[in-house]
């Protein structure tokens, strides 16, 4: 009988443990706000920091080129072929779909044949400089999780700078340059992130790595995002949780990895020689086939879900925190200055919930629905928490003896235990069982 109720405890837990897969420890439980669990006092509401899910960012946002007019095939023209530069016959129609190639062609979805791409006009006015801005734009807070990606159709250009801004375009600053000669370009040194450190990770570099010429499979331009992460988080990114501390405690950190739009300025086209060729200027132009953009929506740590709607992403915000990026504190909720969440302690992370201010008290302090009360506090007619002998403050937030400057380890009292939620979860599911015998 033992072996039986054993062996089902043990399938039971394989189960809680395989819905517990997509929150490893190593990550935190930073995507769940808020979890009952159960203490002396009984159950309650558990709040702890979250933040969306990573996602293809590409999907929300606007393109502008400039100048407008760069895209080809307005009037047609001919140019010359990818592999081979001196068949010049190919030609681009903006007025028929088959010959055109729109800005939308950088996103659409890729594995079709022929590959789709965004092509400019051909470098037929040399020597003006042939450039063209790329403003990739979000009307929102994100914050990148994985390299940024970029794949050209043609010869990866010469020269390149990708530019990031924090305040909607008011204001942009240089992420990376791209260069064949970083020293004649750019006046700077060449480098790769692998030159980098932890206490470098934030400098502005120009590399070479990325900006040859017509070369089979040399097609792709990156922005190293997850090597800056290995610096703190290990090789193969295993140590997410050094990573979150030092995002949670180093503001600039943070904001180099934070953006409100990017910009792919692109200078000068592959040449791939050290001329340019005069009689065969078709062969030089821009086109990109695809850009990848991976992140989230910057909540501060207050929501776990953000929405796309009427063309704007906005955070679903938790914690009593409202604003598109859950930025402030909500009204009759200021009892404290507003902060973001927090990664630490790790792996849960803190809420820092919005609590009522003094001149809200006595109405809609708490709710039933909401479980407003904390570490088993009970709701009093929506005015005030009625708290366990062992708890205070207007949520029952705090321990009495922290307010009375008498906790230690001999005061008998402490905060309740946190288990993990795969724990508390097999503890609720095996609490009406008998205790088993071996």
């Amino acid at each position: 009988m033992y072996l039986s109720r054993f062996l089902s405890i043990h399938a039971l837990w394989v189960t809680v443990s395989s819905v517990m897969q997509p929150y490893p420890l190593v990550w935190g439980h930073y995507d769940l706000c808020k979890t009952q669990i159960y203490t002396e006092e009984g159950k309650v509401w558990d709040y702890m920091a979250c933040q969306p899910e990573s996602t293809d960012m590409t999907k929300y946002l606007k393109v502008k080129l400039d100048p407008p007019d760069i895209t080809c095939g307005d009037p047609p023209e001919t140019f010359c072929a990818m592999g081979n530069p001196y068949m010049c016959n190919n030609e681009c129609d903006a007025s028929t779909p088959e010959l055109a190639h729109p800005p939308e062609l950088m996103f659409d979805f890729e594995g079709r044949h022929p590959s789709t791409f965004w092509q400019s006009a051909t470098w037929k006015e040399y020597p003006k400089p042939l450039q063209v801005n790329i403003t990739l734009s979000w009307s929102k807070t994100i914050e990148l999780t994985d390299n940024i990606v970029i794949t050209f159709e043609s010869g990866r250009p010469d020269q390149m700078i990708l530019e990031k801004s924090l305040d909607y375009g008011r204001t942009w600053q240089p992420y990376q340059y791209y260069a064949t000669d970083c020293l004649d370009a750019f006046h700077m040194d060449p480098k790769s992130v692998k030159d980098l450190s932890q206490h470098t990770v934030l400098e502005i570099i120009c590399t070479e790595e990325y900006s040859t010429g017509y070369t089979t499979n040399s097609k792709i331009i990156h922005f190293e995002i997850k090597d800056r992460f290995a610096f703190f988080a290990g090789p193969r990114l295993r140590n997410m949780a050094s990573l979150y501390g030092q995002l949670d405690t180093t503001k600039k950190l943070r904001d180099f990895f934070t953006v409100t739009d990017l910009r792919i300025r692109l200078l000068r086209p592959a040449v791939g020689e050290i001329f340019v060729d005069e009689l065969h200027l078709a062969r030089y132009f821009y086109a990109i086939s695809d850009i990848k953009v991976r992140g989230r929506c910057k909540c501060n740590l207050h929501a776990t879900v953000c929405v796309y709607d009427n063309s704007k992403l906005t955070c679903e915000c938790e914690h009593n925190t409202t604003g598109p990026d859950c930025g402030k504190c909500k009204k009759n909720y200021q009892g404290r200055p507003w902060s973001p969440g927090s990664y630490l302690p790790i792996p849960k992370g803190t809420a820092n919930t919005c609590i009522p201010s003094i001149s809200s008290i006595g109405t809609n302090v708490c709710d039933n629905e909401l479980l407003h009360c904390q570490n088993g506090g009970t709701c009093h007619n929506n005015v005030r928490c009625l708290c366990p002998a062992a708890y205070t403050g207007i949520l029952c937030e705090k321990l009495r003896c922290e307010e009375a400057g008498s906790c230690g380890s001999d005061s008998g009292q402490g905060a309740p235990p946190q288990g993990s939620p795969a724990l508390l979860l097999l503890t609720t599911l095996l609490g009406t069982a008998s205790p088993l015998v071996f």
